[in-house]
């Protein structure tokens, strides 16, 4: 164990059993699974993706490259950072190489999503964000403040001074002020985009680990959608790797995690380390480590160190080599040996930990994420944020302030607390790499990407980093190039001779840190990631034996087979019931929209091809709305109510979208229109009762309702009751035979059903499904849409210029009615199909070709001349037919074309639609 006593914020009155690797170690609440490995001298967990090389632990943090790990109990979940798993007792994990594998078992956990709205957003509690929630919630603001990390403070050690008392304890201060005050305070909560006018996405992790019992009403994880009128973006800085031959070995990692490992967690990662550095923090790390024990060398980089700091150090035995620089490693699976190169000539150092400090990269991730502007900056040797943005603040390290004083007084103001003085900043070397090996030269550690392929992407003429990150994929890994980034900016401005500040970064883009895609579905899943929709009647279908189809989110009956039967015959069954005696459909799917308003019938002459304010009270009509390019959108039936009230039909499929297209042109365009629109699919339920003995059925059920064909023609409604419960009917058919929809409040649909069925049991009344309700409407050659059509039909293309008005000034559409496409006569048209062997079922989306002269099969590419849409058996006519798109159709009704299927070529005759009684004598009773 390299547990330090005294050090560390963990509990160390309990003991967590854990598992990695198959081996099993003990670790302590406040560990992180890469802490409690490190404590048990575990330093490398994996392999590399690409080359299978030795990955160990390289931070602390979200900034970790390689410590990527599969979590196996308590329960699945791939590529996580060892750094950022919190330990529970029984948690078995394992290393992975650069790939993990997703679970085979549903994730029992629960995700949650959040809505929040506030005055002031701060992300980040470290001393400077913590200030700033204060002096917004002293203000009288509403306040969130969000953390990545388990408790406030950010990167504060401890080991820091604010207003002469230590650091932590000015935090505890700061955040019990804060939940006084009011303030919503998350910490484990990453905020991992930023997007405009406030809207900032956080991800909260609700329990110690993604692993830990959870109370039964919490979630695991938790995604806030924050709108906040002011954003303060508070993120810190993380330190910068130096690039050298072999330095992706387990046992190397960045200066300030050694120190972080120390002092939060109690643990010496190494007890003979080499310290390289350019800037002067790594003394710091060097100074801690030295007092907890271990052996330290600090090879700095620059000519002339820091004085106070070289002094510090010598002070407590750490010798300082100026103008020294690690050029590699040696060791098997972890750091033995480091390479430098003095004035003098080069020098080996044992060592079992090499740290590394190359300076620090304000993380301005959020920042950009909105399109903040970056600028380079000199004595950081990073880009910090330029300019700004409306409603956003970056202040403290995030903005490129590292020193605590200067962070302290951006976070509160004039009236900020003060930090003990340290030293002096000296400006941080800035390096990118050493001599080397450009093929052992790691810029990625997690892709494997080393200086050569930089090279090569300069070589192949990249000239930008947005094409040189994409050629090498640095930075696309899970942790965003928080620290190969830069690096990878700088050593490209020197391949190609130009200044970095000229050659700029990457754009960085949401997420910031991973996010499972459980967490960001949330309740959304299952059953819930797609409602289920059903009937009243659902109960009864399932118990009639239905076989059942999705349409849209509706569970609907497709056919009911009997004992024996297939689709086909029960659906040859079924249509032969409807043409020669009465069939039932359950059409409660049909969408439904209330329509009220004065200005109704305005709404609705603008929003259909045909005319609707025209419409008298008690009677329907057919109608079609199209979008802006004159393309077919959606149909139904409008019936007018009363004076300023319609009732309009839409497909099953189609209803949210037209109601939210009707929604959109009254919100946004006729704002001025006084119509109100609402939904009722759901509060009417809908029973087509069909066929030649349909009128018997409706009159035995409603005696006092006159059936008559004088007193109830085609497409006119009746409102009647039965028991007193208010019912209306109207003669709608999308059967082309006499036919009743039947309307009642869906409290009362079972009951009403099941006096239809008991009216209608003399005559065969026969309960038939979706798939007969295709074959017979397209018997009569009424289209589907969305079946029938793709978006790229006009009501012309479908044979029905008849519902396109001639007298309307205007509607949606009517312009691109003239535009010559619209108007070419090679546009596909809908006709039928009859396959001339009068067997052949042609499949669904089978193309239509047209042979050569002498009846050959042109040559690749085949000109196409349109597509099935539609095909079925008839019953009625004994025989299968189609419907397709076929170009310039209506014209080659008689021709014969030819449709590929199963190795032939199927024979089949263009004719009109309609292919049952096209009189329509049946329909009109």
């Amino acid at each position: 164990m390299t547990r330090v006593h005294g050090y560390g914020r963990i509990d160390r009155s309990r003991t967590l059993t854990f598992t990695f690797n198959g081996r099993t170690y003990t670790g302590h609440p406040g560990d992180t699974l890469a802490s409690a490995l490190l404590a048990n001298g575990v330093h490398r967990l994996g392999t590399s993706v690409k080359f299978g090389r030795p990955r160990g632990i390289t931070a602390a943090w979200t900034e970790d490259a390689t410590a990527l790990v599969q979590i196996e109990r308590p329960f699945p979940e791939p590529m996580l950072q060892a750094t950022t798993v919190e330990l529970v007792d029984g948690l078995v994990a394992r290393g992975v190489n650069g790939q993990g594998t997703l679970a085979d078992v549903p994730d029992p956990a629960r995700y949650d999503h959040r809505h929040v709205h506030t005055d002031t957003l701060v992300v980040g509690a470290g001393p400077a964000g913590l200030l700033a929630a204060l002096a917004a919630a002293r203000a009288g603001e509403d306040v969130v403040l969000v953390d990545d990390r388990p408790a406030a403070g950010g990167s504060l050690t401890g080991t820091e001074r604010i207003d002469g008392r230590p650091a932590l304890e000015f935090v505890d201060d700061v955040v019990d002020e804060l939940a006084r005050l009011g303030v919503q305070h998350l910490q484990r909560t990453t905020a991992f985009g930023h997007y405009d006018d406030g809207f900032v996405l956080a991800l909260e992790r609700r329990t110690d680990h993604l692993g830990a019992a959870a109370p039964p009403n919490r979630s695991r994880q938790r995604v806030h959608r924050i709108r906040a009128l002011k954003t303060v973006l508070a993120t810190g800085a993380q330190e910068r790797p130096i690039v050298f031959s072999d330095n992706d070995r387990p046992g190397i990692m960045l200066a300030s995690s050694a120190r972080d490992y120390l002092h939060r967690y109690g643990v010496l990662a190494g007890d003979e380390i080499i310290v390289f550095t350019a800037d002067d923090a790594a003394y710091a790390a060097a100074i801690d480590l030295a007092g907890a024990g271990a052996r330290v060398t600090v090879l700095d980089a620059r000519e002339h160190p820091p004085l106070e700091w070289v002094s510090r150090a010598t002070a407590v035995g750490i010798p300082v080599h100026p103008a020294t620089v690690v050029t590699g490693t040696e060791g098997e699976q972890r750091v033995r040996t480091v390479l430098a190169r003095t004035a003098d000539g080069s020098v080996r150092f044992p060592a079992n930990l090499l740290l590394v400090s190359g300076g620090w990269n304000p993380v301005t991730h959020l920042f950009s994420h909105i399109r903040g502007t970056l600028t380079y900056d000199a004595s950081l040797g990073s880009f910090r944020p330029c300019g700004s943005l409306p409603g956003v603040t970056v202040i403290g390290a995030a903005g490129g302030t590292l020193e605590l004083t200067e962070v302290l007084r951006e976070g509160g103001g004039q009236d900020a607390p003060h930090a003990d003085p340290e030293p002096p900043r000296t400006p941080t070397r800035v390096m990118w790499r050493t001599e080397g090996d450009p093929d052992r030269q790691f810029v990625d550690l997690q892709r494997d990407a080393t200086v050569t392929d930089i090279s090569r992407a300069v070589g192949a003429g990249l000239r930008s980093m947005e094409h040189v990150k994409r050629y090498t994929t640095i930075g696309t890994a899970h942790d965003q190039g928080k620290t190969s980034g830069v690096v990878a900016s700088g050593i490209t401005a020197e391949l190609l001779g130009v200044p970095i500040e000229k050659l700029g970064t990457t754009t960085f883009r949401p997420p910031y840190t991973p996010v499972a895609f459980a967490a960001l579905a949330g309740r959304a899943r299952g059953r819930l990631f797609d409602p289920v929709r059903t009937t009243m009647l659902h109960d009864w279908h399932v118990e009639a034996g239905a076989v059942f189809e999705d349409v849209g989110q509706w569970k609907r009956p497709r056919y009911y087979p009997r004992p024996g039967e297939d689709m086909d015959a029960a659906v040859l069954r079924e249509c032969a019931a409807v043409r020669s005696g009465v069939g039932i459909l359950d059409g409660s799917t049909l969408g439904k929209i209330d329509v009220q308003g004065p200005d109704s019938g305005v709404l609705l002459d603008r929003l259909y091809t045909n005319m609707m304010s025209t419409l008298r009270v008690g009677r329907v009509r057919y109608g079609v709305m199209c979008g802006n390019d004159g393309m077919v959108l959606d149909d139904g039936t409008v019936l007018r109510l009363d004076e300023n009230r319609y009732l309009i039909t839409t497909t099953t499929g189609g209803a949210a979208t037209v109601l939210d297209w009707m929604e959109e042109w009254l919100q946004t365009e006729w704002p001025e229109l006084r119509v109100h629109l609402t939904s009722v699919t759901e509060q009417w339920s809908v029973f087509p009762v069909v066929g030649p003995r349909s009128r018997d059925v409706i009159g035995a059920v409603f005696p006092d309702l006159d059936v008559s064909n004088e007193a109830f023609p085609f497409m006119t409604w009746r409102d009647t009751t039965l028991d007193d419960i208010p019912v209306r009917i109207a003669r709608i058919s999308f059967s082309g035979e006499l036919a009743y929809e039947v309307n009642v409040n869906s409290w009362y649909a079972p009951a009403l059903w099941q006096r239809l069925l008991a009216a209608g049991e003399k005559y065969g009344i026969t309960p038939y499904g979706t798939e007969t309700m295709h074959v017979l409407r397209a018997e009569k050659g009424y289209p589907i849409i969305g079946q029938d059509t793709d978006g790229t039909v006009t009501p012309q293309d479908l044979g029905m210029s008849w519902v396109v008005s001639k007298k309307k000034d205007d509607f949606i559409g009517k312009r691109s009615f003239a535009r010559p496409e619209n108007n070419n006569p090679q546009r596909k048209q809908l006709v039928s199909l009859l396959p001339v062997d009068g067997r052949t079922r042609l499949p669904e989306g089978s193309q239509i070709v047209e042979l050569c002269e002498d009846d050959r099969l042109p040559e690749p590419p085949v000109p196409m001349l349109g597509h099935v849409t539609s095909s079925y058996f008839s019953a009625e006519l004994g025989r299968p037919f189609a419907l397709a798109l076929v170009k310039n159709g209506r014209a080659r009704i008689g021709e014969v074309v030819h449709v590929p299927y199963n190795g032939t070529l199927v024979r089949a005759q263009i004719g009109e639609t309609v292919l049952v009684d096209p009189e329509g004598a049946r329909r009109d009773g």
